[in-house]
């Protein structure tokens, strides 16, 4: 009885799903201002206003690998869906910190300029964005270790070392968000980790080797 299989999107769509939002983040990062100040504030909040609709898409990265690596069965469903939820609730939460020490950061010292205003809008922020950094860490983890568990052969090799990428780059996202350089090559690592994780899990298994010499049948 053949093993039956899961039908996912095609490889190049879970490449560019893995890639193209942390690379695009990586590209908008380096331009984010170091301090928020008078003079950066209409960039800061233009900035983040991009980034409402690129960091909830850096969500599709694990995804993308668990869609590629699940098993056939309700194990993979499980495991999809639980990408999903973490995905959500990075989404969520993240984009709060965006918002707040993002948008509303810039947009109010344009308006307002410096005070202790700031300080304490970005402590709700950063309380908030954690938890979608941890979160999004959890998934980064989930779809490492998948891969690792379903890439064939010699594949392995590959999905370790994009575990490494894609583990360690969201260890960093906690701390790091987009600024320059650390932001910047915490996307560049999501990107690369990510992608070699999808390429990994979506290798098919080589052919059985069939056994060497054979058995003689006895003639009845």
């Amino acid at each position: 009885m053949s093993t039956p299989t899961v039908r996912t999107p095609g490889v190049a769509a879970l490449v560019a799903a893995a890639a193209l939002p942390a690379l695009a983040l990586a590209v908008l990062g380096s331009s984010h201002p170091a301090v928020l100040t008078p003079e950066s504030a209409a960039w800061w909040r233009d900035l983040h206003v991009i980034g409402l609709v690129l960091f909830p898409l850096l969500a599709l990265g694990p995804w993308a690998v668990v869609r590629a690596a699940r098993p056939a069965g309700p194990l993979g469903w499980v495991l999809e869906g639980l990408a999903i939820v973490l995905g959500l609730v990075y989404a969520a939460f993240y984009g709060a910190l965006d918002a707040l020490a993002g948008i509303g950061g810039g947009h109010e010292t344009m308006r307002l300029g410096p005070g202790p205003w700031v300080a304490a809008l970005f402590e709700i922020a950063d309380a908030l964005g954690i938890q979608g950094a941890y979160a999004y860490l959890a998934a980064s983890v989930l779809a490492a270790v998948l891969a690792l568990v379903r890439a064939p052969g010699t594949w392995r090799l590959l999905a370790g070392v994009g575990a490494v990428f894609a583990v360690v780059g969201a260890w960093s996202f906690l701390t790091s968000h987009i600024y320059w350089p650390f932001g910047v090559a915490t996307m560049v690592m999501l990107a690369i980790g990510h992608t070699l994780l999808v390429v990994a899990a979506t290798r098919p298994a080589g052919p059985r080797r069939a056994p060497t010499g054979h058995r003689a049948v006895a003639a009845a």
